[in-house]
């Protein structure tokens, strides 16, 4: 059976971290265990069937107070579809489960790499992504 994708090239699209000021960065930084990491997909068909497929990962705490850090990055993938691949459901299981499990140790080095680079060293992010579990539950 032959590849039903082929990812061209990923990048950083974009990334983002912010902190205001000394006292918000002292508070994160002994709060920043309550944070909670959301992602979000979506894609754009290029042409030649081509999509760019962009991961965003935001770290971010849900509990209202006035000292937060904002953590973002935004991973682009070109992906190449094989021309039998027709069904709508198919397309899917690839952009949302096959090219995250491929390129998602890339993005999340990336991301602890944003999060240990801004100050906020020791950061693991606790659960794996488990991207046919979301996909399956999406689904139903």
């Amino acid at each position: 059976m032959t590849e039903k994708f082929k990812i061209l090239t990923e990048f950083i699209k974009d990334m983002s971290s912010e902190t205001p000021d000394a006292q918000t960065y002292l508070f994160v930084k002994d709060n920043i265990s309550k944070y909670h990491l959301n992602i979000d997909i979506n894609s754009k068909a290029l042409k030649n069937k081509l999509i760019e497929v962009n991961t965003t990962l935001r770290f971010e705490d849900k509990d209202p107070n006035d000292k937060k850090s904002h953590f973002e990055i935004i991973y682009s993938s070109i992906v190449k579809i094989n021309e039998e691949i027709k069904e709508k459901e198919d397309l899917e299981k690839i952009i949302l489960c096959d090219v995250q499990n491929k390129i998602y140790p890339s993005l999340e080095k990336a991301f602890l790499n944003l999060l240990n680079d801004s100050g906020f060293t020791g950061v693991k992010l606790e659960k794996k992504i488990d991207f046919n579990k979301l996909y399956n539950e999406r689904k139903n």
